[in-house]
């Protein structure tokens, strides 16, 4: 599992429980709450690796991600194929 959106979109117990099975493993650059207190168990367990929230936007990326999105709407609308296009075979190998 990999979660880069938003903490609370994970049950932070119920992660715990299937890491430490082994189940699954995660990479984490959110997490709830945020911080994870010290001696959280998610940092304990060796199949799972939290950043400290650096998928985010910082500074200039807000302004080139807005112009990159009305790009793609400009080549969508005269048919052109769009650069950052998203295919279904794709989504396995993407964040």
């Amino acid at each position: 599992m990999i979660n880069t959106a938003r903490g609370s979109l994970i049950d932070t117990d119920a992660l715990v429980g299937e890491c430490a099975s082994g189940r699954i493993s995660a990479v984490l650059d959110v997490t709830d709450p945020e911080p994870l207190p010290a001696g959280h168990p998610l940092f304990g367990l060796p199949n799972v690796f939290i950043t400290p929230h650096l998928a985010g936007a910082q500074g200039r990326e807000l302004r080139r991600l807005g112009e990159f999105a009305v790009a793609e709407l400009e080549r969508l609308r005269a048919g052109h194929p769009l650069r950052g296009q998203v295919l279904p075979e794709h989504l396995p190998y993407t964040a």
